[in-house]
């Protein structure tokens, strides 16, 4: 039997699917969610400017992301009287988690993980199957669904995933607990959507969280920070699912080459100088 997809890698070297359009049956998995009651997490941060994002993202999340399922949005917010009253189907929802500002946007992707880390202590594990962590400003664009469920779920990085592995943007100083030396990795993973189980996502982010805060006890930050926490953990602990990038596109590559047949959820254009303001 021919593959659906003979021109992308459709399955990793340790069995796991990776997921493009066409690799799936949308009625079928459809049917067999029919009946599922779950919540799915949902995580974003909307902090200092990143504020202007929420609308846009929570009304193509309602068009187009886990629609007919029960999905719990956590918005983590340093001002909560910004987040829009955006109206949302039965089962879902909103909470707003309050953060602080932090005088460098850096600062705000290493905590993300201490963060979602006492969420899940305190809430989400008591309230979801599943935990989805996204980045803001996006927009969704097409169907993003059941078909992404999993145990441990990574995303290929749009701008890195034709690229050799020793061109990957992993932190390469061994200092760092981030560190993965040259010849080794899989992929590089986006830091802008991962996810899977709620207890799996919760071994990431409170391992990532402990290797951040060893890093900066030695004064050094990896080189994207989270992700790059997020990249050596999956390096060590293989995800059972993979999105190709139609899951996180990037607008600045336009509309891709012939491998990307639909673009499902994509960052919005911005000045990047003037949103973050410490830049």
């Amino acid at each position: 039997m021919e593959p659906k997809r003979p021109d992308v890698l459709t399955i990793t070297p340790w069995l796991a699917p990776i997921v493009w359009e066409g690799t799936f049956d949308m009625a079928i998995i459809k049917e067999s969610f029919k009946f599922y009651n779950g919540i799915i997490a949902t995580t974003v941060f909307a902090v200092a400017k990143y504020t202007r994002y929420l609308q846009d993202f929570l009304e193509t999340a309602e068009k187009h992301y886990m629609v007919g399922l029960n999905v719990h949005f956590y918005v983590f917010t340093d001002q909560p009287a910004a987040v829009p009253n955006v109206t949302l189907a039965a089962g879902r929802q909103i909470s707003i988690i309050k953060v602080p500002k932090f005088s460098r946007w850096q600062e705000i992707s290493m905590r993300r993980m201490e963060f979602i880390q006492v969420a899940i202590e305190e809430r989400i594990r008591h309230e979801a199957d599943y935990l989805f962590c996204v980045d803001v400003d996006m927009k969704f664009h097409s169907h993003v669904g059941a078909e992404i469920l999993g145990k441990l779920v990574g995303v290929l990085n749009p701008w890195l995933h034709q690229s050799a592995r020793d061109n990957f943007s992993y932190e390469r100083r061994l200092i760092s607990k981030a560190y993965i030396p040259y010849g080794q990795g899989d992929y590089y993973y986006a830091g802008g959507f991962f996810g899977g189980h709620v207890e799996d996502v919760y071994k990431l982010v409170t391992t990532c969280r402990k290797n951040l805060e060893a890093d900066k006890l030695v004064e050094v930050e990896a080189k994207w920070q989270e992700e790059s926490h997020v990249n050596r953990y999956m390096l060590l602990n293989k995800p059972t699912k993979v999105l190709s990038p139609e899951y996180l596109w990037d607008e600045e590559l336009g509309s891709g080459g012939s491998e990307i047949k639909i673009i499902r959820y994509a960052t919005v254009r911005k000045n990047m100088k003037e949103v973050r303001e410490n830049i």
